[in-house]
């Protein structure tokens, strides 16, 4: 099978195209075929050797060669002791730190965070719905805590954990503030942001306005700048890590208002797989859509060009075998074609309306 494969760390250059042996699942694996995989943040630090991460995944050269970490394809084979999952199954997972989607096969366990893909969706759009809702989920359920009629603020909420975290936090009865670039105002609004701030025009932490959680979905802001526009025992979550992220994490413990991190790809398997499946429930009923960052205001320069670079290099092993989807490498009219107009705006309503009973059974 071909496969992205890099064995040092550096620019997108050190990826290569290469032939590599089919995996043979175990008797408790199943073999998928991939159609379509996300290029993350966390697979371009790791490939240009982030010196945390490299104390994880290998301080001189890389532990796993192949990166890759949510993918949905097709189900090609099964061990003999696989009992969920049967050949032709369409499926969804997130590999977490086994990485490996940047390849046309992967194996993994029957009993690791893998799904049935939601019936109504793409293969990019699922594996869009597992990145951004496998992040934005136990960042705003676990970490913050959310709670109907809470005042929450999304920023970068059109991208793809962004994009997720409107739609949930809006499914879970919050009073969601969205800041996005002026271009995907409209797209933000329609997935259920009751206000819109254009970062261009204007500056959230600066308009006087407090909220019970702030979610900083790409990493452009800080706790200390964020900290005014907190209420009392108010949370700020941001999923780009730092030395100083997470020096405020242990300095506000004992504060009433609190810094936060989540390790979501560190969590166990079983938790992943109930997420998954409380995914595709809301995916099914029109209230979770996939959002790429090809729109995204703060996707641009040369983080994009880096980006794009390595998902061109996946489009080339995907090829006849599914769409690739990507944080910046996405056709502009998929997965979500132009602002939808009011018919589009109403049939969103009335989803989230939907959607409110789901997330509730959830918390159940």
């Amino acid at each position: 099978m071909k496969a992205i494969v890099y064995t040092s760390y550096g620019p997108p250059d050190v990826l290569q195209v290469k032939e590599v042996q089919t995996p043979t699942p175990k008797d408790n694996e199943v073999l998928v075929r991939v159609h379509a995989a996300a290029v993350t943040t966390t697979d371009c630090k790791l490939r240009g050797g982030d010196k945390f991460m490299r104390l994880v995944f290998g301080f001189r050269r890389p532990k796993r060669p192949i990166l890759g970490t949510e993918f949905a394809g097709e189900v090609e084979a099964t061990g003999k002791g696989v009992q969920r999952f049967r050949e032709g199954d369409q499926v969804y997972a997130a590999t977490g730190s086994r990485f490996g989607a940047h390849a046309e096969y992967i194996c993994l366990p029957e009993d690791g965070a893998l799904s049935k893909k939601p019936a109504n969706v793409t293969y990019e759009e699922a594996a869009a719905i597992c990145e951004g809702g496998m992040t934005a989920l136990p960042f705003l359920r676990d970490k913050g805590k959310i709670q109907r009629g809470q005042d929450v603020l999304i920023n970068g909420a059109s991208g793809a954990v962004g994009a997720a975290a409107v739609q949930l936090a809006t499914s879970f009865g919050a009073n969601v503030t969205g800041v996005c670039g002026p271009t995907s105002m409209e797209l933000v609004k329609s997935l259920g942001a009751d206000t819109v701030i254009d970062y261009t025009r204007e500056d959230f932490t600066q308009t006087g306005h407090t909220y019970d959680i702030i979610f900083d979905a790409v990493g452009k802001s800080s706790f200390s700048r964020c900290k005014g526009s907190l209420k009392q025992q108010g949370i700020y979550l941001a999923t780009v890590p730092s030395l100083a992220l997470y020096a405020q994490v242990l300095s506000t413990k004992t504060r009433s208002k609190k810094a936060k991190v989540a390790a979501t790809g560190l969590r166990p398997a079983n938790e992943k797989t109930k997420d998954l499946d409380y995914l595709r429930e809301l995916a099914e009923a029109g209230t979770l859509i996939g959002r790429s960052d090809s729109e995204q205001g703060h996707v641009h320069g040369a983080a994009a060009e880096l980006r794009q670079h390595e998902a061109g290099q996946l489009a080339a092993i995907c090829g006849d075998y599914g769409e690739m989807f990507a944080r910046a490498h996405v056709r502009r009219d998929a997965p979500w074609g132009p602002a939808p107009g009011q018919a589009g705006l109403d049939q969103r309503a009335r989803s989230i309306g939907d959607a409110r009973g789901i997330a509730q059974a959830g918390q159940a």
